[in-house]
């Protein structure tokens, strides 16, 4: 044993990472009797600009799990439609309304509460604990079998030995990386700048989505405050600050329904604008003896639909149905992780497949006027319902097993 190193009691499932994959998974592994320890390595879920959509779907699984009614006494948004400006005229781009959910809109609310929520049912279990300011440092092995962490919590070096430890830790996943799990990466023509305006008391209704006629202004109202963000062209952040803040505000100016003044009072300097680089990518194997990964840290997403927090929590249902059981007595190989990721993947493949067709039509410069096929597709009524399907709900749901 190494100098300033602590021997932890083995737990059966050691989750790297408290993001909505972590915890969800965590949650779920705890309700069936199972030790899990679940190691974040921030003090708290505090962190500006992530993904807070809780879709249709997860409403569901929250539904399922048996306290929608709570989560939805807390403070949110909804949002039955989603609404775009094409050509210059305000559009529906996705209706919620007819799902066969329990609910029919999307929940927007700050991802640090929907953490908070979901890691306080789980603090209610006997067999869960939670490890703030964990840091990863390396993965144990055991006779070529992950066998747990090495972590430094609060500056003190720990060991956590595990019978199965899953990365849910974000598309930065250190457990993959020291896992050296090789990664298929299929690009991304743009990034996402992410800035606060403050509300005042007579903005108009605005619907949240996409607006502008570039459609590269992204709102979302988060109650006191509008959450915004603009895309930009891949590395292309350096030659705006080189160009600084007046023309800046001059591009937000053309495609936000705020006036410039009023953007010039929230954006005062580069340090009010944080930068989002999207990705595209995936693990091709997701597992390895005595290790998972799953949600950001198996697929990156691109925020198109914002469907990346959808689909880690439904990569963690499918996770917990598979292998709660083996985990409890003992019976865990390699053949349930991979049953996981065969699972998961179609799901995966066509979401990323649908983001990055939609991404490439977006990049396209349309010097001819619309085709007989889009000029038909726009005036067909059924696409909102669709789109809605695929962003509410998505190509497949997972249901907990209780």
């Amino acid at each position: 044993m190494t100098p300033n190193t602590e021997s932890c009691a083995a737990a059966s499932c050691c989750i790297v990472g408290g993001g909505p994959a972590g915890l969800m998974l965590g949650y779920l592994l705890a309700r069936k009797g199972i030790d899990v320890t679940v190691l974040e390595k921030h003090r708290d879920f505090l962190r500006d600009f992530r993904g807070d959509t809780i879709h249709p779907s997860t409403l569901d699984i929250i539904w399922q799990l048996g306290f929608l009614e709570e989560f939805l006494a807390l403070p949110h948004q909804r949002a039955e439609k989603l609404y775009g400006e094409i050509n210059g005229e305000e559009t529906t781009l996705a209706d919620f309304t007819h799902l066969p959910t329990q609910c029919k809109f999307i929940a927007f609310r700050p991802q640090w509460d929907f953490l908070n929520f979901i890691a306080s049912k789980a603090a209610q279990l006997p067999n869960f604990r939670l490890i703030h300011n964990a840091q990863v440092l390396s993965l144990l092995e055991d006779k070529c079998q992950v066998s747990g962490v090495l972590a430094e919590v609060n500056g003190e070096t720990r060991r956590f030995d595990a019978s199965l430890v899953v990365g849910c830790d974000g598309r930065n996943s250190i457990v993959r990386e020291q896992a050296g799990m090789e990664i298929r990466r299929y690009g991304a023509p743009r990034d996402v700048l992410w800035l606060k305006i403050h509300k005042r008391p007579d903005d108009p209704q605005w619907s949240m989505g996409h607006r502008g006629p570039k459609k590269n202004f992204i709102m979302i109202d988060r109650g006191d405050y509008w959450q915004c963000g603009y895309s930009i062209p891949k590395d292309s952040l350096d030659t705006l600050k080189a160009q600084g803040i007046p023309p800046f505000l001059d591009l937000l100016t053309e495609v936000s329904p705020f006036e410039r003044p009023r953007l010039a009072e929230d954006i005062l300097s580069w340090d009010d604008v944080r930068l989002l680089v999207i990705r595209i990518d995936r693990l091709k194997q997701w597992a390895k003896p005595g290790l998972l990964c799953i949600g950001d840290a198996a697929h990156a997403m691109s925020p198109i639909g914002g469907v990346g927090v959808n689909l880690a929590i439904q990569d963690a249902v499918a996770t917990a149905n598979i292998i709660a059981e083996p985990l409890k007595t003992g019976r865990l190989t390699l053949r349930h992780l991979k049953r996981i990721q065969r699972r998961r993947t179609f799901p995966t493949w066509a979401t990323q497949a649908l983001q990055i067709m939609i991404s490439k039509a977006g990049q396209k410069k349309h010097t001819r006027p619309p085709s007989r096929m889009e000029l038909w597709l726009r005036g067909r009524k059924f696409i909102p319902f669709l789109f809605g399907r695929l962003i509410g709900v998505g190509f497949y749901r997972e249901i907990p097993k209780l």
